[in-house]
């Protein structure tokens, strides 16, 4: 199945039935009075978490979720049927907002989840409520109200401890095989991983989900290369994991490149937990590797860790220090940061 982590779609909730105006006419009862009913409510437009689904597919095509008006009101006190909600099925970790001023509607973040996105319209009163001592005889009726209409972005936002940064081919996938049972595409080209992807690490006792996303490039906050977007899967993830190619011609500049674009997007990421990684440390040889590390640590003031994931060469060490940022970090509130990302509809 297609991955697709945005969608763009219309809800419309049914609007109220209206209110009758009747009269009782039997035979044995003279002036018999109203007996306008009121009428149905509209129904309701929800969305609903299911951790069963994991894409946002379905709402790429069905762009228009429209709910039932209620039924009007009818004489001999009889109510119009309020209309049926509808349930828009969407996967765990979903934000839900207004797609016309970007103001956040809900973070559906855990299983079953749910959130109003637009409401029916009430039903409106039958003549039976305005009857009164001066007016015995009321033909005053109200509409139904009419139901709430909204453009509706989705975006999915995948739910993980910690997130995998790097420039493309920095061996992001290739570390997420080797410390995890996720089943990774690995390429020696450029954009193997075209879609986030999620792997279970355990060690030592502990369990933690990790996210990989695909490769940044200079002027990704900009669109270059695929662009930033995926930036939103690893804003929930409280300690970024950034991996450095070894191998490369600047390991320096690689690591500056990918801070800027981080800083560029926004939404709290620079401020996170980073723990740093060279990548494919293996192939360097020991007065490179150590002359890289030491380049490293006075720009970025952090440890850096060398690996090389194919052997499981200093992932033991890597993880044990994950583990200990993750103990300490705090947890996220659910999509706090979204008000202070750059927002721009589909």
């Amino acid at each position: 199945m297609k991955f697709i982590d945005e969608a763009l779609i219309e809800v419309i909730a049914g609007d109220g039935g209206n209110g009758a105006a009747s009269f009782r006419r039997e035979k044995y009862i003279p002036r018999g009075g109203p007996d306008g009913g009121d009428g149905g409510r509209g129904g309701s437009v929800f969305a609903v978490a299911d951790r069963n689904i994991n894409t946002l597919v379905d709402y790429r095509f069905a762009r228009i979720h429209r709910a039932k008006r209620g039924e009007n009101g009818r004489g001999a006190d009889k109510y119009g049927r309020g209309a049926d909600d509808i349930f828009l099925r969407v996967p765990v970790g979903t934000v839900i907002m207004n797609a016309d001023t970007g103001q956040l509607i809900a973070d559906l973040d855990h299983d079953a989840a749910r959130a109003l996105m637009a409401k029916g319209g009430k039903g409106g009163l039958g003549n039976l409520h305005f009857k009164s001592s001066t007016n015995r005889a009321p033909r005053q009726t109200t509409p139904g109200e009419q139901g709430e209409q909204l453009r509706v972005k989705l975006e999915l936002r995948v739910l993980a401890d910690v997130g995998l940064l790097g420039l493309p081919n920095a061996g992001k996938s290739t570390f997420l095989n080797s410390v995890s049972n996720a089943a990774a595409k690995v390429g020696d080209y450029p954009f193997t991983t075209l879609r986030p992807q999620l792997g279970v690490v355990r060690h030592k006792g502990r369990e933690f989900v990790v996210a990989d996303i695909p490769g940044l490039i200079e002027g990704a906050a900009e669109g270059a290369g695929i662009g930033d977007r995926f930036l939103g899967h690893v804003e929930r993830t409280r300690v970024l994991l950034h991996l450095i190619d070894g191998s490369g011609d600047d390991p320096v500049d690689a690591w500056r490149i990918v801070r800027g674009e981080l800083d560029g997007y926004g939404a709290g990421l620079g401020d996170k937990a980073e723990i740093i990684a060279l990548t494919k440390s293996d192939l360097l040889d020991d007065k490179r590797r150590a002359r890289i590390v030491k380049a490293l640590e006075k720009e970025s003031g952090a440890k850096v860790f060398p690996i090389s994931a194919p052997i499981e060469e200093g992932l033991g060490p890597l993880l044990d220090v994950v583990i200990e940022r993750l103990a300490s970090a705090p947890a996220e509130e659910a999509f706090e940061a979204a008000g202070e990302r750059h927002w721009s509809p589909l």
